[in-house]
């Protein structure tokens, strides 16, 4: 149903972050991927895609991207001024570090 609503809106940015985190709540790491990479570059803004994309990297032992996406995160997070999103996606960043 996902799949079928971000067809037809593929600019919609709720409905691309709900399709990447089911991609990865099955296990479709490359479609999660896909889908995070995306809505980050038509919604630079939307913070959360940087967190769970960076969690998602982490878990899969990609260490040096998941780093790599939640530095953009954080910024992103302090322009927005989203200091919960910015704090969440610094600890994980001290974690991996």
């Amino acid at each position: 149903m996902l799949e079928q609503f971000v067809e037809k809106n593929p600019r919609d940015a709720f409905g691309r972050y709900g399709l990447a985190m089911e991609c990865m709540k099955e296990g479709d790491i490359g479609g999660a991927e896909v889908h995070f990479k995306k809505l980050i570059t038509d919604h630079p803004d939307y913070v959360a895609a940087y967190y769970q994309y960076g969690r998602m990297l982490a878990a899969e032992n990609r260490a040096e991207d998941a780093k790599k996406i939640l530095i953009q995160g954080v910024s992103r997070a302090e322009q927005a001024g989203d200091a919960h999103a910015q704090q969440e996606m610094q600890a994980t960043l001290d974690e991996l570090s």
